[in-house]
């Protein structure tokens, strides 16, 4: 333990050295080579419009080049690998995606990302709304917002544990130690492998999500409700606004930006989900989601370069749509201002 201490800590050091090397290092060298100097006829010359321009791309390269490296690089490689055969040597033209088309695995791993699309970023929204909403109106709403916050600081692979002993069955004669199953017994029922039925299991899994992005969409939302003017609430009020008129037609609309934002993001989340289906099932019984099949066809059973690009690339286009819409609508408001 120690010693995996010292070496994190020497890291970090080296790190923030390099960091300071870098920068003082590549300034003290632009004043060097841009330097102001005196023409022949003793007239002063000033670069400082050169060092001024040049500067800040100092700062911005080392950000740029790790852009590169990892995030441009890896994008071009793989659309480049989706024409190519299961080693990535042989040009194969558009079969890979032909056979993303017609392969029954692809098509269920689709169709079980669009549902978790439709349920958890709607559930997500919903109950972040719903806790910021009532946790304002009682004396422990902070703890009660903490508690609902505290998923957030557990992974994914580690909420997965967690909920694996929440669905646990240990066959029909033994003790079951799944708080499901032990609810189920406790009614009379007989316990059941929950997380083996197939269509249904897609949505215990969904679950897990929703727990931890309520803590996300929570936060995000009770700051949008501390803004919303209580001019407005007490006009409605003294109208004969109903409560449920006022949350519905007063604060709600003058939030739906911050809910959009919520659910765009949290959308983004779940179109890379792939720790809680790759701890939970590994895409068994009905639960494949796109991710998990890239995963395999890329790394396991030899691999297959071809194919696993090819479904990477099908992740990357449908974030991409969100992604854009998300940077107009900031800019728009940024315009707005």
């Amino acid at each position: 333990m120690t010693q995996q201490l010292l070496s994190a800590f020497l890291a970090v050091a080296a790190g923030i050295g390099a960091s300071l090397a870098y920068f003082f290092g590549t300034n003290w060298l632009l004043d060097r080579l841009a330097a102001d100097t005196r023409a022949s006829d003793g007239r002063y010359v000033s670069r400082e419009n050169v060092r001024n321009a040049i500067r800040p791309w100092l700062f911005l390269f080392p950000a740029l080049a790790i852009l590169g490296v990892y995030l441009v690089y890896p994008v071009i490689e793989t659309t480049r690998l989706s024409f190519y055969g299961r080693f990535g040597d042989g040009f194969v033209g558009l079969d890979n995606y032909r056979w993303a088309v017609q392969d029954p695995g692809f098509q269920t791993a689709v169709r079980n990302n669009v549902l978790w699309l439709l349920v958890v970023p709607a559930l997500s929204t919903i109950f972040g709304l719903i806790v910021a909403t009532l946790a304002d109106r009682v004396s422990w709403g902070n703890v009660a917002k903490s508690l609902v916050f505290m998923p957030m600081a557990i992974s994914f692979v580690g909420a997965s544990v967690i909920w694996k002993f929440v669905y646990d069955y240990r066959g029909p004669d033994a003790n079951q130690i799944g708080v499901v199953n032990a609810i189920v017994v406790a009614l009379g029922g007989e316990p059941q492998a929950w997380i083996t039925i197939p269509f249904w299991n897609n949505f215990l899994l969904m679950i897990i999500l929703v727990w931890i992005q309520t803590g996300f969409a929570m936060v995000i939302l009770s700051a949008a409700l501390r803004g919303v003017p209580e001019e407005t609430i007490e006009a409605a009020q003294i109208d004969g606004a109903s409560g449920f008129q006022v949350f519905f037609q007063i604060i709600i609309p003058q939030i739906t930006s911050t809910i959009l934002v919520v659910w765009t993001t949290i959308t983004i989340v779940v179109l890379k989900i792939f720790d809680i289906v790759a701890a939970m099932t590994n895409g068994q019984w009905g639960t494949e989601v796109l991710a998990n099949a890239m995963y395999n066809w890329m790394f396991r059973g030899g691999g297959d370069f071809g194919r696993g690009s090819t479904i990477a690339l099908v992740i990357m286009v449908a974030v991409i749509p969100i992604m854009i819409w998300n940077i107009r609508r900031f800019q728009a408001e940024e315009a707005g201002r």
